[in-house]
């Protein structure tokens, strides 16, 4: 990743997106949008190249890399087609990892962790959101995605769905 860094915020709010296979969803590019758009700010959009324990062992991450490259791509065009300053890179395959590597180099007002449901999410069985907010002192606003069910929210502390796609567009606070 190149050097991103930049002193203060005069130049707009710089939104830190991680996200892979929920990287598509509506909610997500709202919240992204309406964050972007409203502070002439930028995003980055990091998709951790995810594999299994064997396959990283192997160094078999190929696969991998095409998968998550290719829903970035995806995901890329849809924020510039809707005129929002972004660019991605593939993180490593721990986003908690993916997240400090992303800061280093790109100095975030605000991080965005999409994830899959409760029931379908390994992040959210390793508690990734709450070890990002305890790690990180930027914002961090956590956005589930549904993608076989077309359900999104953006999710809170006590688990309440604030927004789903269907709805309304979504109250977007961090915490």
């Amino acid at each position: 990743m190149g050097d991103g860094r930049r002193a203060g915020s005069a130049s707009g709010r710089r939104i830190l997106v991680i996200s892979n296979e929920t990287v598509t969803g509506t909610v997500l590019h709202q919240a992204i949008r309406f964050r972007a758009h409203n502070v002439a700010g930028e995003a980055l959009v990091v998709a951790p190249a995810l594999t299994s324990r064997l396959r990283h062992w192997m160094s078999d991450v190929d696969g991998a890399r095409h998968a998550a490259e290719h829903r970035l791509q995806v995901c890329l065009k849809r924020l510039v087609a809707a005129g929002i300053r972004a660019r991605g890179e593939i993180g490593d395959g721990d986003p908690l990892q993916a997240i400090a590597d992303a800061l280093s180099v790109f100095a975030a007002d605000e991080i965005i962790i999409a994830t899959h449901p409760e029931e379908r999410s390994h992040w959210l069985a390793h508690d990734l959101v709450g070890r990002a907010r305890a790690r990180f002192a930027s914002p961090i606003l956590h956005i589930v995605v549904n993608v076989a069910r077309s359900d999104e929210y953006v999710a809170s502390d006590d688990a309440t769905r604030f927004a789903t796609s269907t709805g309304s567009a979504p109250t977007l606070t961090a915490s």
